[in-house]
């Protein structure tokens, strides 16, 4: 079989980006959890670069090393049923670093609802108390 100088791909189509997954740019706010053998070994904070649905890159303050594994949880910027607020789970493997840009490869995603604090849970109208004027009480007079 002869080789067909027709049939090399040219330099730029090496070079270029060969992910098979659409890429996103979002910034959106991670907290980060470098793991080793179940145990986590550092913890921080950072943002998002760009996601797609095979990992994410981000910025994670700081370099961290190639090979571990490490869990993200990401800010969702959607409310599930405008009521909820949520986090993005992601489980993956650091396959790349650039200073402290972070490439990881992800193995496991799920959405989770996120608790909120009491003082900032707006209940629904319909289920908010009424309340009765001042002089209502006093002419109640004492319960027994």
């Amino acid at each position: 079989m002869a080789w067909d100088k027709s049939n090399e791909e040219t330099p730029e189509l090496i070079a270029g980006d060969r992910r098979n997954d659409r890429r996103y740019g979002l910034q959106l706010d991670v907290k980060w959890k470098l793991i080793r053998r179940r145990r986590v070994l550092e913890t921080g904070i950072g943002h998002t670069i760009d996601l797609s649905s095979g990992g994410l890159m981000f910025d994670a303050g700081r370099h961290l090393p190639e090979g571990l594994n490490v869990q993200l949880s990401i800010t969702w910027p959607v409310l599930l049923h405008n009521v909820a607020p949520l986090q993005l789970v992601i489980s993956g493997r650091i396959v790349r670093t650039d200073g402290q840009r972070i490439a990881i490869r992800a193995v496991q995603h799920e959405f989770r609802t996120i608790g909120v604090p009491a003082a900032q849970r707006k209940a629904p109208a319909s289920t908010q108390p009424v309340l009765a004027n001042p002089p209502t009480f006093l002419s109640l007079g004492k319960m027994h």
